[in-house]
C-alpha cells in the first residue's frame, strides 16, 4: 500500500517536482537499495498527475506539512520561500530533511536547534559543487580563507533580486561583468536561486560571514562555472567545476544527481567519501 513502510525500508518524500524533484522521484521509483518513495507534495497536483501515474509505484500526494508523517526522509526541492513549511514539520517529528535550497536555511537557522531538540536531522547535499568533503575535513583543523568565484550564463541570472533592485542590464552583455563581491550570506540574499553552492561551501567550512564570493554574468560561458580556493593549516587546494544547466537554467544537472547519491548512501553497504 502506498506510503506504508516495507520491513526496514526508509520512506522518502519529496516536496516539489521541478527539474530536481522529478529526477529524484524517478531514481527512487527505479530502485535505490533500502529506500522507497512514499509521498510527494506539489503546488498543482493536476500538472504532475501524468508523471506520478507513470511511476511503477505511484506515491501518495499530500500537503507539504504532512510529509513528515508519511516519511523518514523529506527532500526539499521547492522554492526557498517554502523551506520552513517543509522542513519544520519533518524535524519536529524527529525525521531527516534534505535541504536543496540551502540559501534559505540561513534565514531559518533556528530549524537546526529545532531538529536537535527533537532528534531530527538537516542534511545539505553537496549539490553543484565538488570538494565539500575536503572542506569538511580541513574544518576539523584550521581554515584560513575560502574564496569562491562563480560565472554564469545570462539566462541563469535573470530575475535575481540583486539584479532587479540595482537595475543591472545583463541582457546585452558582450563581455563578462562582475555583479557582486561580498560574503556568502550577502550573496544568498541577492541571488537566492543561484548561490546555494556558496552557502553549502560556507556551512562546510568557515561560515557564511567568512566565505568570500564573487559573481560574474558571463556571456562567453554556457555552463555554471565555480572555482574555489581554500587555504588551511593542513592543505592548500583549489577546485573548479563547470556544470551543465538543467531544464531550469538556474540549476545544474548535477544537483539532482548529488541528492540521489546522498540517498544511496543512507542504506548502502559500501560508502565512499566523508
Amino acid at each position: 500500500m502506498t506510503g506504508q513502510k516495507a520491513s526496514n525500508e526508509l520512506r522518502v518524500a519529496i516536496a516539489g517536482l521541478g527539474s530536481i524533484g522529478t529526477k529524484i522521484a524517478s531514481a527512487l521509483d527505479q530502485g535505490i537499495e533500502g529506500l522507497t518513495l512514499s509521498a510527494v507534495a506539489v503546488r498543482n497536483p493536476a500538472k504532475h498527475q501524468a508523471f506520478i501515474d507513470g511511476l511503477r509505484r505511484p506515491p501518495q500526494i499530500v500537503p507539504i506539512e504532512q510529509l513528515g508523517e508519511v516519511a523518514d526522509i523529506v527532500v526539499e526541492c521547492a522554492p526557498s520561500s517554502q523551506l520552513r513549511a517543509i522542513v519544520e514539520p519533518a524535524v519536529k517529528r524527529g525525521k531527516a530533511a534534505v535541504v536543496v535550497s540551502v540559501g534559505g536555511l540561513l534565514d531559518n537557522f533556528d530549524l537546526v536547534d529545532l531538529a536537535r531538540a527533537n532528534g531530527g536531522r538537516i542534511i545539505v547535499p553537496t549539490g553543484a559543487l565538488i570538494g565539500l568533503d575536503a572542506v569538511n575535513a580541513a574544518a576539523i583543523g584550521n581554515i584560513h580563507s575560502v574564496k569562491m568565484v562563480t560565472r554564469k550564463p545570462i539566462d541563469g541570472l535573470k530575475g535575481a533580486p540583486f539584479i532587479v533592485e540595482n537595475n543591472v542590464d545583463i541582457d546585452n552583455l558582450r563581455e563578462p561583468l562582475k555583479l557582486f563581491e561580498g560574503t556568502a550570506r550577502e550573496a544568498a540574499k541577492g541571488f537566492p536561486a543561484n548561490l546555494n553552492v556558496a552557502v553549502a561551501l560556507s556551512l562546510a567550512g568557515v561560515g557564511p560571514d567568512r566565505t568570500s564570493v564573487q559573481i560574474w554574468a558571463d556571456p562567453t560561458v554556457t555552463r555554471n562555472v565555480h572555482r574555489i580556493e581554500v587555504e588551511t593549516d593542513s592543505a592548500r587546494f583549489s577546485m573548479s567545476i563547470e556544470n551543465i544547466p538543467s531544464e531550469n537554467p538556474k540549476t545544474g544537472l548535477i544537483t539532482a544527481l548529488s541528492v540521489i547519491a546522498l540517498l544511496r548512501k543512507q542504506r548502502a553497504t559500501l560508502c565512499v567519501g566523508t
